[in-house]
């Protein structure tokens, strides 16, 4: 590379927040240079389910939804404890029908509703209950990619030649693809869920020529005159500085990688991030260096895991979500209680893990254990293994209450006492204590075949031999950064505008302050706030 280069406005991270912002920079006139620290591009959401919740979104009138930015807010603002800044959560409502609509008029990328898929907090005023909000993209061939296909990020925790609505996240979940379906697929390199956004919207950039520069890692900001004018890059080769006319965004993902700045931030424990390993704050620290502002600098996108092993990577974390779920199962605590909705959305179930009991001054809740028996393993395995083969050592058996309580150093007397009052109104698909399989979100991640009522959910353990497996605080990544407004511009710590620089996705302090509006509520406002950021910096008089 050339020691010196210069571009109109400058993108650092090439997962989707960044490339929106470059091609809505492109598009507006700018030239643009798109630098990845890591060797692949996609971010996390390659790795996701590609899902993107966006309130009153264009598909919704076409399946008799209404919705407005008016009852999304009130939705929003009924969970956020007054913890986000009102203006910029507003521009991510009335904004986002508009991305999407110029996302599918200028990019491959399409979208649909997961028809059904309530928001996560189903029964909060404003919410769609019978869903609406959360969109997916269809399958989309990588062989338009060309050697770019084999450049993107791929994840252990989703198959990628399956469409979402294929999957427990959608209404066909029941059938999956036919082996003619699959050998299509294979054609073309088609892929679903988080693939299929990502490879859209790198398709969108190899259109315009814009290629990302990857293994290059941002440094430092260049700042004159009080202004962002350039990037510093360091490699294992070369040092060097790239220039910026107009403005850099940073699009770096969150800081969850980092045990340092886990530590010194999030409000309880993260043990295992479901997320690219190169998310260790490179953007929030190079924002801090010059006097940004932070916010909600304490959430993550709260995720419960459990550690499986996987063919080449070994044993990594794997979010549990419709698996907590399922009837004949429960959660415990390490004195044999349980502590919460299994069946709630990831995202709410970290507070249960960062419950302080005053007493102990511990975590109470952290590890805990999801136990299940013999029939749901029969009918629903657990991530990705099932009878008859061989039980992976992650997985504890027993064949009984005691000897399991034994063997996972849970209180034997108290453990069989939760599971028999459990059982009691488990029976009529009953749980009294925390409400479990009330609500439309609870059922939808429940066992299909029962329907829409509690017992999708709830069903006893009663069936040996027993299993357990242990589950730890995860996050799908950190919410908190540089406080921006509205149109993504980073400001400093007294409110004041940083010229010239901009923020989008997980590195900002995130519009939804400690909340998950839906489905998709990491990569709604992740795609809105590159887009306002990429026209913005687009137009911005520098030098």
């Amino acid at each position: 590379m050339a020691d010196t280069r210069t571009h109109d406005v400058i993108v650092l991270g090439a997962g989707a927040a960044g490339l929106v912002a470059a091609i809505s920079a492109h598009d507006a006139g700018a030239d643009v240079g798109i630098y990845e620290k890591a060797e692949h591009v996609g971010g996390t959401a390659a790795w996701s389910g590609g899902m993107v919740w966006m309130p009153n979104n264009p598909h919704m009138a076409a399946l008799g939804v209404s919705d407005s930015s008016e009852e999304a807010l009130t939705y929003i603002r009924s969970l956020t404890h007054d913890l986000v800044d009102d203006a910029v959560l507003e521009s991510f409502v009335h904004k986002g029908p508009e991305v999407i609509s110029w996302l599918e008029e200028h990019t491959p990328a399409r979208f649909k509703i997961i028809e059904n898929f309530p928001d996560y907090h189903p029964t909060h005023p404003g919410a769609k209950e019978n869903g609406g909000r959360t969109l997916m993209c269809p399958m989309f061939p990588f062989a338009e990619l060309g050697d770019w296909a084999e450049k993107v990020w791929v994840g252990h925790q989703l198959p990628v030649n399956i469409s979402l609505d294929e999957t427990t996240f959608g209404e066909g979940a029941s059938s999956g693809p036919t082996a003619e379906d699959l050998a299509a697929r294979k054609a073309t390199d088609a892929r679903g869920t988080g693939q299929a956004l990502m490879g859209a919207l790198l398709k969108g950039c190899l259109d315009r020529g814009l290629l990302p520069h990857t293994s290059t890692r941002a440094q430092s900001l260049v700042l004159e005159d009080g202004r962002v004018v350039g990037v510093r890059f360091g490699s294992e080769t070369e040092d060097f500085e790239v220039r910026a006319r107009r403005g850099v965004i940073l699009a770096t993902g969150g800081f969850e990688q980092d045990a340092e700045m886990v530590r010194s931030f999030l409000r309880g424990p993260l043990d295992r991030p479901v997320s690219v390993p190169t998310n260790s704050g490179d953007g929030l620290k190079m924002a801090m260096r010059i006097g940004a502002g932070l916010g909600n600098m304490r959430e993550a996108w709260w995720a419960p895991t459990i550690d499986v092993d996987r063919p080449g990577l070994g044993r990594v974390p794997y979010l549990v979500n419709g698996e907590r779920s399922r009837p004949h199962s429960i959660m415990v605590n390490r004195a044999g209680n349980r502590f919460a909705n299994e069946s709630a959305n990831y995202n709410a179930f970290g507070a249960a893990f960062h419950y302080l009991d005053v007493s102990t001054y511990d975590y109470s809740n952290h590890p805990a254990w999801l136990l299940f028996d013999n029939y749901y393993m029969e009918k629903f395995g657990l991530a990705g293994y099932f009878p008859p083969a061989a039980l992976p050592d992650w997985i504890v058996t027993a064949d009984s209450i005691e000897a399991l309580a034994k063997t996972i150093d849970v209180p034997a007397a108290q453990l069989e006492a939760t599971i028999l009052r459990w059982n009691k109104y488990a029976v009529d698909g009953k749980d009294p204590q925390f409400g479990r399989g009330e609500s439309t979100l609870d059922q939808w991640w429940g066992d299909r075949e029962v329907g829409a009522r509690s017992a999708a959910n709830v069903a006893p353990l009663d069936t040996a031999p027993y299993y357990a497996v242990q589950v730890r605080s995860g996050a799908l990544g950190t919410k908190g950064g540089p406080r921006t407004d509205p149109s993504g511009r980073v400001l400093d710590v007294d409110g004041l505008e940083i010229p010239g620089l901009y923020a989008a996705g997980n590195v900002m302090a995130s519009a939804m302050g400690m909340t998950y509006g839906g489905a998709g509520g990491t990569l709604g406002p992740a795609l809105v706030f590159g887009w306002l950021a990429g026209r913005d910096a687009a137009g911005s008089a520098g030098v």
